[in-house]
């Protein structure tokens, strides 16, 4: 197993710290995905509460792997492969354990 270290990615205009043995440029871009997907449900739904957005995108992107998992994925959903939905993952965990430390 690869040892961890830092990886800086920006998500919605915020850098943010991630602790990972993931490659680097995967990194930059399953956090690209998911500021993407983040800016496609906040125009979707005209959401402008970050945390409600969030929750929405964490709900979307939760059916896309359950799909997975379970053999009825998307195209879309399953040309992101079983490393990057980890990272992705990782990234959201992540997310989590930041926002903890700084409550």
């Amino acid at each position: 197993m690869a040892e961890k270290r830092t990886v800086t990615v920006e998500i919605r205009g915020k850098q943010y710290r991630i602790r990972t043995d993931e490659d680097d440029a995967l990194m930059q871009r399953v956090a690209s995905y998911l500021d993407d997907r983040l800016a496609q449900v906040e125009e979707r739904t005209g959401t402008v509460d970050t945390l409600d957005v969030a929750l929405l995108t964490g709900l979307n992107l939760a059916r896309e792997i359950i799909a997975i998992r379970e053999g009825r994925g998307s195209a879309e959903s399953e040309s992101l492969g079983h490393d990057r939905l980890r990272a992705l993952i990782e990234l959201a965990e992540s997310g989590l354990e930041t926002q903890s430390s700084a409550h």
